[in-house]
């Protein structure tokens, strides 16, 4: 059963005591932000995790469950399937070292060599930098490297078909199809990895 990496974006972050109820639902294969002050519960939350189901469908319906379940009040908002990546997750993803891609990332190695170069043959920016480490946006980094993901292909359908029924069942939800519906529908039309 292959895996997939995804993350949720959440109407709030976990408080501490809901903890416990996600990680016996999810054996801690989920991760989520948390707050300790209700004051501060009024930012969104998130969640990651590496899921293995039949397909990405399956998985992100099956994680956005447990972590509605886990938590009263609190809901999915979006999911983003095109996960951001570490230099050493790029490593492990492209069969290189640390060193060879911290020298693409620099332009010492690969078509983006000197600052001359055009923006096309530079390596990605940075999606996000938090606390002295960059994160970079896998489909990007694939394409510059010349790797094709059959999952990505899979996640661009899906992430935007999953963010339509989420936004759906939020504005309309005696309309919305069950998630079971969305995930057959979903099976039904895009290409499994």
């Amino acid at each position: 059963m292959p895996s997939y990496d995804f993350a949720l974006i959440l109407s709030r972050p976990f408080y501490e005591d809901e903890l416990d109820p996600l990680f016996d639902r999810t054996r801690g294969d989920v991760t989520v932000s948390i707050v300790t002050e209700p004051q501060h519960a009024d930012r969104p939350g998130n969640a990651s995790c590496t899921w293995s189901a039949r397909t990405l469908a399956a998985a992100i319906m099956e994680v956005v469950a447990h972590v509605e379940e886990s938590a009263a009040g609190l809901r999915v908002l979006r999911v983003e399937a095109d996960p951001l990546l570490t230099m050493r997750d790029i490593a492990e993803r492209t069969g290189r070292s640390v060193d060879s891609v911290r020298l693409s990332v620099t332009g010492a190695r690969g078509s983006g060599r000197g600052l001359g170069r055009s923006p096309e043959e530079r390596f990605p920016a940075a999606e996000m930098s938090t606390g002295g480490h960059r994160l970079w946006r896998w489909s990007k980094v694939a394409a510059w490297y010349g790797v094709e993901d059959p999952v990505l292909r899979e996640a661009r359908p899906t992430a935007r078909a999953i963010n339509g029924w989420l936004a759906l069942r939020d504005v309309v939800p005696d309309i919305a199809p069950a998630a079971d519906d969305v995930t057959t529908a979903l099976s039904a039309v895009v290409q499994v990895a």
